[in-house]
């Protein structure tokens, strides 16, 4: 009798404790409201994502600095024709100081990119070897500059794209290697693969000088939205917009060959070639921007 009652008593006492916990455990939860939003958000991914997508003939890297996650990517080459043209380097490169600085400026929505120099060896033979020519120097120094618009194999990056291909093209009134094949050149292998892999909104291409912003066109003719975008940057920088590039025949454009792949593209010409018009060109990038939002 004595131990089944015990036994009794033993039992009784735990299904109490068991609810009592049970019912502390209920209320406590019961107490805690559901939050309207998650508690844990995913942190803004503000710093930029350097990657090196190609090298130059001679081995030298051809840089990406990347911004954002957003699904629209946009896409800024400077430095094509290198030395020559070296102030275009020198804005991409104050665009990527820019975008450190004010990483917020890229929209939640978008991607932005920077390529600086998509011709290092053009770039190295006017202004780094042996650190022997000034800016002064270069802007003077006919020989060299012209040297510097190709790269080591004597190749016009511009004009070894896959749009209307030919093996000589032109430059003012200058017959230019365009290599041996479309895409022969290292360099415009790396800015196509690029381009084929993150499948831009649009690339933008700095050259110099004219003040220009031309459209690009290939044998289907100009994509409707570069003609918008054309007239975006223009009006927003004050340069002249221009449908196509009239001074000379050209084959092999880059910019060409992103509209015969249904890219839009287009190619802003500074007004010289030792200036960068930092807040014209700012302003016709954030207009960029904007139009993608």
């Amino acid at each position: 009798m004595r131990t089944s009652s015990l036994r009794r008593t033993v039992i009784i006492s735990v299904v109490l404790i068991v609810l009592a916990v049970g019912s502390l455990v209920f209320w406590s939860f019961k107490k805690i409201p559901t939050p309207k939003t998650p508690l844990v958000t995913k942190p803004e991914n503000l710093s930029p994502v350097r990657t090196v997508v190609g090298q130059s003939v001679e081995g030298r890297k051809i840089e990406a600095y990347t911004y954002g996650q957003g699904k629209t990517h946009v896409e800024f080459v400077g430095g094509i024709h290198g030395g020559y043209e070296w102030n275009s380097t020198v804005l991409a490169y104050k665009l990527i100081d820019y975008l450190n600085a004010n990483p917020k400026a890229v929209p939640i929505n978008e991607t932005v990119t920077v390529i600086p120099s998509a011709n290092p060896d053009g770039v190295y033979e006017v202004v780094g070897k042996e650190g022997r020519f000034t800016n002064a120097d270069v802007s003077t120094n006919k020989e060299v500059l012209a040297r510097g618009r190709f790269n080591a194999h004597n190749v016009d990056l511009n004009r070894n794209f896959d749009c209307k291909w030919q093996p000589k093209s032109t430059w003012q009134s200058k017959i230019v290697s365009a290599g041996v094949s479309a895409f022969s050149e290292p360099e415009a292998v790396a800015i196509r693969d690029f381009a084929l892999k993150d499948k831009p909104a649009v690339v933008v291409f700095w050259h110099s000088q004219s003040g220009t912003v031309y459209a690009s066109q290939c044998l289907k003719g100009i994509l409707p939205e570069t003609l918008d975008l054309i007239n975006v940057y223009a009006k927003a920088s004050g340069y002249t917009a221009s449908k196509t590039f009239d001074a000379y025949a050209t084959t092999g454009g880059a910019d060409d060959w992103l509209a015969s792949i249904n890219v839009p593209a287009f190619t802003v010409e500074l007004t010289t070639h030792e200036t960068i018009e930092w807040e014209k060109n700012l302003a016709g990038i954030k207009a960029v921007l904007d139009y993608y939002k």
